[in-house]
Parts: C-alpha cells; structure tokens; sequence
C-alpha cells in the first residue's frame, strides 16, 4: 500500500511537471555522422585541466576542437547517465545503484514519455535515438569494448545483457580478465525497444567491428556510441589485468581510437566526433540548465541534484579548434541536440522548455572551411555556474533513496574487481 502511494505521488508530480516540447533548431551544419566517445567517474577539472596526466585528451585532441567547460552529467552512479544519453529519462532508484539485478521498469508512461516508476529494462513504449533514427531510415551503431569475449558472462557475444528477472544478476559488474565488458555501461541493453528486436545483434556489437565499418562512408553509421570497457574507460585502476587504468587508459584509448575516427571518410565529410564522461567524481552533485530532479528519485546525484560537471569535447570541421564554449549544457541537451541534427522529435526530457542545445557557440565555423588551431594553449576550465536548488521531497523518498545509497556503496566495494582509490 505504501508503494503504490507513493508512486500515485510521483505520477501526480510528474503530470504537473510536464515538459513543453521545443521547435526544432534551424541553421545547424549538415552533419550527419557522429561519433560519441564516452569515459568514466572524473570531473572536469581532473581530465582536461593542464594537470590532468592524459596528455593526449587534454593537449593534443583539446587544441583539435572546442571544448565545452559548463558540461554536466545528469546523476550518479554510472547507468542512469547513460540511460540519459540516448532516451531522455531521468534516473529512478534502481538505475541509481546501476541496477545489480536486470529487472523490468515497473510503473507507468506519462503523457510527456516520461516513465514513472522504479526498475531497469524500460518497457517498449519507451523510445530512443535509436529507434528514432531507424524510424527515419537512418542508422545507428553501439560499440562495446569486450562485449562476447566470455559469452557466458556476457550472455551473448552481441546485444548482449543478463536474462530478465527480478533475481537475475548482472554477472558484467566487475571486470573479469580477458573480459571487462558492463552492461551498465551499454544504454542499448535497457530497452525493450531495442533488445527485443533482431536487429539489435546487428547494432549493439564488440568494438573490433568498428575499424572495418570506418572504411567507407557507407558502412559508418549515421550515429555511433563507443564504450570502451572497465579499464580503458577510467573506471578502474588498477585493473584486474595489471593495466593502470584510470585516466592513464582513458589517454591510451583516446589516443588509438580518435584518429582512427578523424581519418575516416565519413568523420572528413560530414562527421562530428564529441568526447565526454558519463558523471563526475562522487563528491561533486551539482547540475546545470534547471534539469528536473523528479519523478522517480528526489535528487539524481543522490547527494544533489546533479552529476557533476564533466567537460566534453567536440572535434569537427564545422568547430573553430583549440577554443571553449562556457555556455552549461547536460546530457539532456546533448540528446536534444541529437535530435535536431537528424531531424528528430524531442524524447523526455530533452523536450523540456527553455533546455538550450548545442547552438552557435559550438558549431561556429559553419561553412566547414579549414581553420588553423592558435598557438596558444587550450584555456584551462571555467567556474561552474551555480547548481540548481535541491527541492522538497518526503520521507519515503529519503528512505527510498538512502536504500539507493547504500546499494550503490555495496556494489562499489562488493562488485568491482579492483577500483582505484577515490573512484567508482
């Protein structure tokens, strides 16, 4: 009786929280390739400031593109950024500790698109980017480290997820070596939209089939989301294999894949590649962009209202190199940017009144033509904006999210192979 109350209540909030859907954007640059190369658990500051050790990422790649320094991730732990990402939802308490045990969402949809509820796998009606891009006969790809090297952990070598059930564990959520894939780490993998479907053997695939795909145009997908695994995307260090991991393989990655990208035919003609983090240190909850902290959690940072603020990167040729955009965007304006450059509706959240996407401040060499990187170093970070006000919640939903809480600690010192210090 006390759960369906509650959840009455957030059904209640979230109607009277109904997001207004924007027009779509004019005059952005005919991009049609995008490529998104995404890491783990650091802050701006740590992975892109002239003290970060990955030198790579914070010298040679940033002084290639534009670098936006008010980029925020949208809660904690790591799934619910992810989720984010590609759907608009917001997090709920399960996606929160990054789902140990791969169950159904469990709830209702609203009006908005908006799932109200609690749980993992979101029902059909819950749609994507990717579903809006094969909709419009577009293309869509996820590229994921590792995924199938041990099929049986994995289950799967392509699509790959646990079986659906409410005692069904994640096997993926510490690494194992030779195999350091995560699902959580797969947004694709929490969808019925996308899972059910064959074609998701197709798309959601292991990394090494990204090279021959960058061969031509017409084998590169329109939209591209890499994940690298637990040791090259930062999140642990030392990894279970000896690799030092942390930011240290966020660099060695970087280093590989990234030209490989930028010298491909699709990337040199029409292609954008943006380079971010799925949240930042634990530590740091603060938002941007009046993000909503509800329905179905009352602070999405757990500890705030935020993820903290990550940076990203955006390396194209209709992006002026070696600058920075202060302007605060969150990984709801990177979905809604997303959607305009294809065409698309606004999903979830992205749809809500007055979220800013990427504009003029980013895309600001629109006629494509080859500009020269200035000699000078890349500015270091701005100050963040203010975060936004944390709102009034009720006692249940404090209760309900300290059980978040503690589960996410559980997962973080249980789960994990060998997490480096100071990091999820």
């Amino acid at each position: 009786m006390r759960w369906r109350l509650l959840l009455a209540g957030l059904v209640l909030a979230a109607v009277a929280a109904h997001p207004t859907a924007a027009p779509a954007a004019t005059g952005l640059p005919p991009i049609k390739h995008v490529f998104v190369l995404i890491h783990e658990n650091e802050s701006a500051d740590a992975s892109w400031g002239p003290s970060s050790p990955a030198k790579y990422l914070a010298r040679t790649l940033r002084a290639q593109g534009k670098y936006l320094s008010n980029y925020y991730a949208t809660g904690h732990a790591s799934l619910d950024n992810y989720i984010t990402m590609i759907s608009g939802q917001p997090p709920n308490i399960i996606t929160q500790a990054d789902c140990l045990t791969f169950s159904d969402f469990t709830g209702i949809v609203g009006p908005d698109g908006i799932a109200i509820g609690q749980g993992c796998v979101y029902p059909t009606a819950v749609k994507t980017l990717a579903d809006q891009l094969e909709a419009k006969g577009l293309t869509w790809r996820g590229y994921m480290e590792d995924m199938g090297n041990n099929a049986v952990r994995d289950n799967g070598t392509t699509c790959a997820h646990p079986n659906i059930g409410l005692l069904e564990q994640d096997h993926t959520q510490s690494a194992t070596v030779g195999d350091q894939y995560a699902t959580r780490h797969n947004p694709f993998a929490y969808f019925h939209s996308i899972i059910d479907e064959p074609s998701c053997h197709a798309n959601v695939v292991p990394l090494t089939r990204l090279t021959a795909d960058l061969a031509s145009e017409a084998t590169t997908a329109n939209f591209i989301f890499i994940t690298p695994n637990l040791c090259n995307d930062g999140h642990d260090g030392p990894c279970v294999d000896g690799q030092p991991g942390g930011l240290t393989g966020i660099d060695k990655f970087t280093e590989k894949w990234a030209p490989r990208i930028m010298n491909s035919p699709a990337f040199k003609n029409d292609g954008l590649l943006i380079v971010t983090f799925d949240e930042s240190e634990v530590d740091d909850s603060s938002a941007c962009c009046s993000q909503p902290t509800g329905p179905n959690t009352p602070l999405p940072g757990i500890t705030g209202p935020g993820g903290g603020k990550v940076g990203a990167l955006f390396v194209s040729k209709y992006v002026k190199p070696n600058t920075t955009s202060d302007v605060p965007y969150n990984h709801y304006s990177f979905l809604r940017s997303m959607e305009d450059l294809f065409g698309l509706e606004h999903l979830g959240y992205a749809s809500q009144a007055g979220l800013a996407p990427f504009g003029a401040d980013v895309y600001d060499n629109p006629s494509g033509a080859v500009a020269a990187a200035s000699a000078t170093a890349p500015a270091p970070a701005r100050t963040s904006l203010p975060a936004t006000g944390r709102e009034n919640f009720s006692a249940a939903a404090v209760a309900l999210l300290g059980v978040a809480l503690v589960t996410s600690m559980v997962r973080r010192t249980v789960f994990r192979g060998r997490p480096r210090t100071g990091s999820r």
